[in-house]
């Protein structure tokens, strides 16, 4: 991968953008608007990506803050990211029809979170405070868990039995911080158990493999993503520490500073996991325009996960969504008992 002296090019990172869970999200969304028409409101972001939020927007998507903002009788579908049971309660007092487009991933999170607490365990969540995702987890067993935002919050970690203590994490983290933290919180707990399989999702490690490959090599590495994307900033920092001399988060080919390529023979390009390939191509673009139009592939992992879509686009959601308005009730409003982890769309294809 060595480039000979003053040759420009571009290291291309494989796998890069969209992971299964994503495109599973974003999908649904389009779906629900070609099933049942605009509007289909959306809790927060579908992914978090600026440039798919304004294209399923234009398309009739509604994104909202709050569930209270979605007026009764109408669908709302839930972000990639997952949310707290209270959430689907919300919904079902709004007289509201739900999508659950949680990534299958962050629902195997809910379920483990939701078994370690009825076994009573205390649960340690590795993640960042106020992320989507840390706030869904949480809210699954909020008596039982406690955020730890990296090894300097290990510290004032405090558990009832220091001999049932369990840590799950965020799946959208640094691999490398991740277990930066772990090693913290064994060297105060060493009874310390790990969760029955890797949380941090095939894709962020695969992304972040391939950045730690050309890290290396390239003197600038170019993370192409939304900056309130979690797995897109990691990857600029997995960028940093794996030797690039600078790295930088765009969500699109203008924002990039041509000041950047001073010196740069070899540039590093990825992407994050909610970013459509339409946007690498158009950095790639920007960047043959300047001389940098030789491209080699870094492969660190081939992919072929896929998800189904959620269950609820199989019912006619409008007829179910104008029942609840009317106060008929309908199938689709889950009780508060059951509103936990409710999606349970395993990989069609792995």
């Amino acid at each position: 991968m060595t480039a000979s002296p003053g040759r420009r090019r571009v290291l291309l990172a494989a796998p890069r953008g969209y992971c299964a869970g994503v495109d599973r999200a974003v999908i649904a969304v389009e779906k629900a608007l070609e099933q049942y028409g605009a509007p289909v409101y959306v809790r927060h972001e579908i992914v978090h990506n600026k440039y798919v939020v304004q294209t399923l927007e234009r398309k009739g998507a509604v994104f909202v803050e709050r569930t209270e903002e979605v007026p009764p009788g109408n669908i709302v579908m839930f972000s990639a990211h997952g949310v707290a049971p209270v959430v689907h309660e919300e919904a079902a007092r709004g007289r509201l029809a739900t999508i659950d487009a949680t990534c299958p991933l962050v629902t195997k999170v809910h379920k483990e979170a939701v078994r370690f607490a009825q076994e009573d365990y205390d649960i340690l969540l590795i993640g960042h405070e106020g992320h989507e995702e840390v706030i869904g987890t949480s809210g699954e067993a909020p008596d039982h868990i406690q955020l730890v935002d990296g090894p300097e919050d290990v510290a004032k970690v405090e558990v009832r039995d220091p001999s049932k203590i369990v840590w799950l994490s965020q799946t959208t983290l640094s691999v490398d911080e991740t277990m930066e933290t772990v090693d913290a919180l064994k060297e105060k707990f060493p009874q310390l158990i790990s969760p029955p399989s890797d949380d941090i999702c095939y894709a962020t490690q695969n992304r972040q493999l391939a950045v730690k490959q050309m890290g290396a090599e390239a003197e600038l590495v170019i993370v192409v993503g939304s900056r309130n994307s979690s797995n897109s900033k990691r990857l600029v920092e997995v960028a940093k520490l794996a030797g690039s001399r600078e790295a930088y988060l765009v969500d699109f080919a203008s924002e990039i500073d041509e000041a950047w390529l001073e010196g740069v023979t070899t540039v590093g390009v990825t992407s994050g996991a909610s970013v459509p390939e339409v946007l690498v191509e158009e950095v790639l673009a920007w960047l043959t325009e300047r001389g940098y139009g030789d491209v080699e592939l870094v492969k660190a992992a081939e992919e072929h996960i896929t998800f189904s879509l959620p269950k609820e686009l199989r019912r006619d959601l409008r007829e179910e969504a104008a029942a609840l308005a009317a106060g008929r009730g309908g199938s689709g409003a889950p009780s508060a008992a059951g509103a936990s982890g409710a999606v349970d769309d395993g990989p069609a294809k792995a």
